[in-house]
């Protein structure tokens, strides 16, 4: 569970694929589950540890070491130079359960945002072409795309704690909007929509809360 940025994050790696049948590239991810933001990514032409592990490395240096990093159960994500970068920065390893394939949400929904965007294309011509196209995805992703699971504010804004502000902004929007007229909202004051107050990977049960409180 987070209750703010910078406490918990989530990587996975996704295939993109290239000009020619059979060729592949890989689309390297790590998310902070709370704000949705991208800290790291990285594409390259094939999958490997040891590009993992600098990729985590790099984005610790910039945005800190979280207390704990979920992944899956892929040979990077379990490999020996990712677990003792862990272990050497005291950061708490969390794996999906096998073959559970919706243990990785906020990896897997990031996914789906690159992957269905109408300018996603089929092919990428080359891995140069892909990193372009990453990079301006992961900017939009980051800077511009109002998340439904979080308040309508962009990644960046939640991450960066810029949320207050924002959301005072649009209070004082609607506000007006009420005051002009009321009676299209019901002449019930309107609120904009609330930050989650925390982000969970397999949120337990509320009996099961309830019996281990």
């Amino acid at each position: 569970m987070a209750t703010a940025p910078g406490q918990v994050w989530s990587w996975d790696i996704t295939k993109l694929r290239g000009p020619d049948r059979g060729v592949f590239y890989d689309l390297y991810v790590v998310l902070d589950i709370f704000s949705r933001f991208a800290v790291a990514w990285t594409i390259a032409a094939r999958e490997d540890a040891q590009i993992a592990k600098n990729m985590l490395e790099h984005a610790m240096g910039i945005h800190g070491v979280p207390e704990a990093i979920h992944a899956d159960r892929g040979t990077s994500m379990t490999s020996k130079p990712v677990a003792q970068l862990l272990v050497d920065l005291g950061v708490a390893r969390s794996h999906s359960r096998p073959h559970v394939s919706n243990d990785n949400p906020y990896s897997e929904a990031a996914f789906k945002t690159l992957k269905y965007a109408p300018v996603f294309p089929e092919r990428f011509g080359s891995l140069a072409d892909a990193r372009a196209f990453a990079g301006q995805f992961f900017s939009y992703y980051n800077h511009e795309h109002r998340h439904s699971g979080i308040g309508l504010h962009t990644p960046a804004s939640v991450h960066y704690g810029t949320v207050g502000q924002v959301r005072a902004q649009r209070q004082f929007t609607l506000d007006a909007a009420y005051a002009a007229h009321p009676e299209r909202f019901g002449n019930r004051r309107p609120e904009p929509p609330r930050l989650p107050q925390a982000a969970w990977i397999n949120q337990p049960s509320q009996e099961a809360l309830i019996q281990t409180a």
